[in-house]
């Protein structure tokens, strides 16, 4: 089987500064992959290059078999299919949770008011807020904020998504709201690919595990294997602090 995210010698350059150093990375239906590092690798910008948030200097990210760094691919629809979680929410703080799910189902998918709704209810029930459906984001904790973006993401049924350090706002109970929704959905067998701290997620609901230093993917391999009996040297000292 094809995978479903291909990257190849993937480089991103800010300035005279260079972020991404040639990173090639497969990424299977199903298959969920974390990748951790220390702070400034490069990991949120590998994140971002996969749906060109953030534009590849060189190197090629091939979704679902298409080349997405062509000149003449459609990025709003690569953006329908492959949804990002980021670490600071991004809800519309004059939206309730139910129109924050909603709005994206009608702009973007065109989908009718009743349809929308419904979906919306839907995906809140799956993360356990149904119930908050009417609050605005304000009146919500994080670890429920979070939750609220994740409804809006996976309600647009993408083909895989992207979570950047979600729980990096989160205080360690908010934090566990929002990894058993995460659980869940690996469970489901939702495609994803998360950037995280979380060690203890990553062993335990990771398919496999990337290492990243200074640019470039330092070891890779099944989750339990990096995290428990690295073989680099690099890896090693990160884990151990």
């Amino acid at each position: 089987m094809p995978p479903l995210i291909e990257v190849r010698d993937l480089r991103k350059s800010f300035g005279a500064t260079e972020v991404l150093s040639g990173i090639d990375l497969r990424i299977d239906e199903s298959e969920v992959v974390c990748i951790i590092g220390p702070s400034g690798c490069g990991k949120s910008t590998l994140l971002r290059c996969l749906t060109r948030l953030v534009e590849p200097t060189t190197g090629t990210i091939i979704l679902e078999g298409k080349d997405i760094t062509a000149k003449d691919v459609d990025i709003r629809l690569v953006r329908e299919r492959f949804v990002t979680v980021f670490q600071t929410f991004n809800l519309f703080p004059h939206l309730v949770a139910i129109d924050n799910i909603t709005l994206p189902l009608r702009r973007v998918l065109k989908m009718g008011k009743e349809e929308a709704e419904a979906r919306a209810m839907e995906t809140l029930e799956r993360v356990g807020l149904a119930a908050k459906a009417k609050e605005y984001p304000g009146r919500l904790s994080g670890g429920q904020q979070q939750r609220v973006a994740i409804a809006r993401a996976i309600a647009m049924r993408p083909r895989a998504v992207l979570f950047d350090e979600p729980t990096s706002a989160l205080d360690p109970e908010l934090t566990g709201e929002v990894l058993r929704v995460m659980r869940q959905l690996a469970e489901e067998g939702m495609t994803m690919v998360v950037v995280t701290h979380e060690m203890a997620f990553a062993k335990e609901v990771a398919d496999r595990v990337l290492f990243m230093d200074a640019g470039v993917v330092v070891e890779e391999g099944p989750a339990r294997e990096v995290l428990e009996r690295p073989k680099n040297e690099r890896t090693r000292e990160f884990l151990s602090r």
